[in-house]
C-alpha cells in the first residue's frame, strides 16, 4: 500500500511523528569517492550538489544505488518499522516514482507522483514483502521544465529507543588519519541529531591534539569532543576505554555507543542509518557498518562475515552475500545474516554491554569476534547493515607476515577455547599443517611467529594480564632475527643487480595439497629445488615459492619485496617447534580453554579494565 500527498513549500516542518532514517545524497563528503555509488544519471544533464539536485528538461535521476536504496528486508526483519516513508522538497516539473525489489532482484513500482510547481512530496512504502530481501528507492524524471529537489530523506515511525549516539575512536600514531575521520564528522553536524559525545582515545605518542587543525576541529564539534591519552592497549583497549567512559556518564541512562576505527574515510550519513536502525530494532542488537575497500572505493569487503573456529578463519563470507564486489554494478538483494561486524564502525547498544561485559583484553585482532560470538550467546544478534559503509584499508593490501598474525593465531585459539567445542587435536593438526607450509614458503619469521601465539595461549589467562604490551614488544623482538620479515625497495635488493632474477609464474592450482606438500618439503630437505626467482605477489603461494632456493616476493602493499632464502637448520628447527607446540596444544588445549571460560567473568569485567588504564599489571 502506498499512500501521497503533496504539500505548498511553506508547510515543510517534518512531520512530529516521524524520525530520519536516512538521506538521500547524491554526492560523497569527499573527493575521490564514486558519485556512483549515491546517484546514477539516467539521461540528460543532471547538477548534483551533496543534499540536492538539479535536472535539466527531460533528464533523469536514479538513486537505485549503494547509498540510495533503503534496505527494506533488513527493516521488515529486524525493527517494528511497517512503513517508510519519502519525504522531499522540489520546483520545477516532472515525476518521481518508487521502486522495489525482491530477493531475485526483480523489481516493481511502490509509488509515484507528478511534480509541478513548488512544494514537498510525501510518498509512503509498505514494508510487508521483503523478508527474504530486497530494497525501496526513489527515482527522478524532469519534464518541459527543469525539476529541482533538496532535503530528500527517507523517514520512519518514532523508534521505541529514540537515543543519540556516542562515538568512540581508537587511534595509535595516525593523527592525520584521525583528524580527517573528525572534520568529517564537523562538517556534517547540522545533519547529525543523532550524534551525542565523541570520544577520540588516543594511545599513540604521536598526539592528535598536536596536530595544527586539532583546537579547530575541536571548536566545530561544538562541546561534543571529549580527547583522552592512554598506554598503548591496542584496538581492544582503545575501545574499552570509551566504552568504560561513556557508562560512566551515562549509569543511570542507556546509550548507543559506535567503535569506529581512526583510518577509516568516514561517511558521516551512516552513524544516521546505524543509531536509526538500532534504535527501531524490536530487541537490542548490534549494527555494524560495512566495509568498502579505500584503494578501490568502488568495492566492498563482504556483505556479512563469520568466523569459522574450527579452522581459525576469519572473515568467512556468509552465503549468498556479495564478495569484493564493484557496487556500482551490483546490488544486495537477499538478506544475508552475519554472526559478528568489524569494529570499522558497529554500533553496541548498552543493554548488551550490561549482559556481555567488556571486551577482552586481547590488545588486537579477534576482539570484535569474540564480542560478537559471546553477545550472540547471551541472545543478542549482529546486523550488517547495507547502505551504511565506510571506507576502510584494502585488506588484500595488508601482507599477513607481520607482527600482528601473533595476535591472531593467539586470540583466535582464545575465541575458539570460549565459544566452540574446541577440539585440541583438531586444532592442532590445522595450525600444524600451516606452520609447515609456511616453513616450506621460507617465512621463517612468520612460523616463529605463529608458535609463539600458541605458545602464549597455552599460558594461560595471565598472558593477557597486562593486556598485551609485554607481547607486542616480544613479538617484534623475535621477528628481528628472520630477515625475510624486512621489506626493501623493488629498486634497491640487497645482494642484486638492478636487472634481478627472472619472473616465474605459478602453475595451476594443485588438487592433491598434502601430497604437494611433502613432496615440496622432500625437495627443499634433499637439494633439488632451483636457484633465484622473482615471483609477484598473485603467485607467491608455497607450492610455487619452494621450487626455488631463493625468492624475491612482492609484498601485498605493493610498496616493496621479501627476500626469502631457504636456510636448512631454521628450517628443520621451526619444523620441529612447531610438531612439539601442536603436540602441546593437542594436550593440554581442552584444560587451558576451561581456564580461559572460567577466568572470562575477571577478564572482561570493568574493575579489571580500571586496573589496566591505570596502568596497573598486578
Amino acid at each position: 500500500m502506498t499512500t501521497t500527498s503533496a504539500e505548498p513549500a511553506a508547510a515543510q516542518e517534518q512531520p512530529d511523528t516521524a524520525s530520519l532514517a536516512q538521506r538521500v545524497l547524491t554526492l560523497p563528503p569527499a573527493l575521490g569517492l564514486p558519485a556512483e555509488l549515491y546517484a546514477k544519471r539516467v539521461q540528460g544533464r543532471v547538477r548534483l550538489q551533496r543534499t540536492a539536485f538539479t535536472l535539466d528538461p527531460h533528464a533523469a535521476l536514479s538513486t537505485n544505488t549503494y547509498f540510495g536504496r533503503v534496505p527494506a528486508s533488513y527493516w521488515q526483519r529486524w525493527t517494528g518499522v511497517t512503513e517508510v516513508t519519502f519525504e522531499a522538497e522540489y520546483a520545477g516539473t516532472g515525476v518521481v516514482e518508487l521502486f522495489a525489489s525482491d530477493f531475485a532482484g526483480e523489481e516493481r513500482t511502490v509509488g509515484g507522483q507528478a511534480l509541478d510547481g513548488e512544494g514537498r512530496v510525501r510518498l509512503t512504502v509498505a514494508v510487508d514483502k521483503f523478508v527474504d530481501g530486497g530494497a525501496v528507492w526513489a527515482d527522478f524524471r524532469a519534464g518541459e521544465a527543469e525539476l529541482s529537489v533538496s532535503g530528500a530523506r527517507w523517514t520512519i515511525p518514532h523508534p521505541p529507543r529514540p537515543r543519540r549516539t556516542s562515538v568512540v575512536i581508537c587511534t595509535h600514531n595516525r593523527p592525520t588519519d584521525c583528524v580527517k575521520t573528525l572534520q568529517a564528522l564537523a562538517a556534517d553536524l547540522p545533519a547529525l541529531d543523532a550524534l551525542d559525545t565523541v570520544y577520540v582515545v588516543d594511545q599513540g605518542d604521536k598526539r592528535v591534539s598536536a596536530q595544527p587543525e586539532f583546537a579547530q576541529i575541536s571548536a566545530d564539534l561544538a562541546g561534543r569532543l571529549r580527547y583522552i591519552t592512554q598506554a598503548n592497549l591496542g584496538g581492544a583497549g582503545g575501545f574499552t576505554r570509551g566504552m568504560y567512559e561513556i557508562a560512566e556518564v551515562q549509569a543511570e541512562h542507556h546509550a548507543n555507543i559506535l567503535f569506529m576505527d581512526d583510518d577509516i574515510v568516514l561517511e558521516p550519513e551512516s552513524i544516521i542509518r546505524l543509531t536509526a536502525f538500532a534504535n527501531s530494532a524490536r530487541q537490542p542488537i548490534i549494527v555494524g557498518a560495512q566495509m568498502l575497500y579505500a584503494l578501490h572505493p568502488k568495492r566492498l569487503h563482504t556483505g556479512a562475515e563469520y568466523a569459522d573456529l574450527s579452522t581459525l578463519e576469519a572473515g568467512k563470507v556468509v552465503s549468498g552475500a556479495l564478495w569484493n564486489e564493484d557496487m556500482t554494478e551490483e546490488n544486495q538483494e537477499v538478506r544475508v545474516d552475519a554472526v559478528y561486524n568489524a569494529w570499522w564502525s558497529a554500533i553496541l547498544p548498552s543493554e548488551i554491554v550490561s549482559a556481555t561485559g567488556y571486551p577482552l583484553p586481547v590488545f588486537f585482532q579477534w576482539d570484535d569476534i569474540e564480542y560478537g560470538h559471546r553477545a550472540r550467546e547471551n541472545g543478542f544478534t549482529t546486523v550488517t547493515l547495507p547502505g551504511a559503509g565506510v571506507w576502510h584499508a584494502d585488506f588484500t593490501w595488508k601482507d599477513q607476515d607481520d607482527w600482528s598474525r601473533y595476535f591472531s593465531v593467539r586470540n583466535s585459539l582464545i575465541t575458539a577455547a570460549l565459544h566452540s567445542g574446541f577440539s585440541g587435536r583438531g586444532l592442532a593438526r590445522v595450525l600444524f599443517g600451516r606452520m609447515v607450509a609456511y616453513v616450506t614458503a621460507m617465512q621463517y619469521g612468520l612460523t616463529a611467529t605463529a608458535i609463539k601465539g600458541v605458545e602464549d595461549f597455552l599460558a594461560g589467562p595471565e598472558v593477557l594480564r597486562d593486556g598485551g604490551q609485554r607481547a607486542l614488544t616480544e613479538v617484534r623482538e623475535l621477528r628481528r632475527a628472520y630477515p625475510e620479515t624486512v621489506r626493501h625497495s623493488a629498486s634497491d635488493v640487497p645482494g642484486m643487480t638492478l636487472r634481478g632474477e627472472d619472473t616465474e609464474r605459478a602453475d595451476p592450482h594443485p588438487s592433491m595439497l598434502k601430497a604437494v606438500l611433502a613432496k615440496r618439503v622432500l625437495w627443499q630437505l634433499t637439494g633439488r629445488t632451483s636457484g633465484a626467482a622473482n615471483v609477484p605477489l598473485e603467485d607467491s603461494q608455497w607450492w610455487h615459492v619452494s621450487r626455488f632456493r631463493k625468492v624475491v616476493v612482492t609484498d601485498a602493499s605493493q610498496e616493496g619485496v621479501r627476500i626469502r632464502r631457504f636456510d636448512r637448520d631454521t628450517a628443520v628447527r621451526l619444523v620441529r617447534e612447531s610438531a612439539a607446540v601442536c603436540l602441546r596444544l593437542a594436550k593440554e588445549g581442552p584444560a587451558v580453554a576451561a581456564a580461559y571460560r572460567q577466568a572470562l567473568p575477571e577478564l572482561t569485567s570493568r574493575e579489571n579494565w580500571r586496573r589496566l588504564f591505570d596502568g596497573g599489571a598486578e
